[in-house]
């Protein structure tokens, strides 16, 4: 974690992304299962999906097809991440926390591939 941002930032952060990359790869998914799938993971990706969608069912305009709710609302939570928490934090810049979820993955990625000598 480069920044010094109080830990609470990182774990609101890092729930919002999780939330957020889980509607993402919900729509994947749905790309090659049918939501009533028996496969384990598409079970997953809607059984824990399924509520936030109802909670933004007000807001989601119904000429939207079915398959892309969830990547409509996955962007309210991109908006929220990148607008709304570093307004809130005050910075004068958006999108000054630049995603530590997505940061910390990259580096350890960079790590990884670091380490490997071809």
């Amino acid at each position: 974690m480069s920044a010094n941002f109080h830990p609470l930032v990182y774990v609101i952060d890092y729930i919002l992304g999780i939330i957020m990359w889980t509607l993402v790869g919900r729509v994947a998914m749905n790309i090659f299962q049918r939501e009533d799938s028996n496969f384990f993971f598409m079970k997953a990706f809607v059984k824990f999906t399924n509520p936030l969608l109802r909670i933004f069912k007000s807001v989601t305009p119904s000429f939207i097809i079915q398959p892309l709710v969830p990547l409509y609302v996955a962007w309210f939570f991109f908006m929220i991440r990148f607008y709304l928490m570093p307004w809130i934090l005050g910075y004068s810049v958006m999108g000054m926390l630049s995603f530590p979820l997505e940061s910390e993955i990259s580096r350890q990625i960079y790590q990884f591939f670091n380490s490997i000598k071809f």
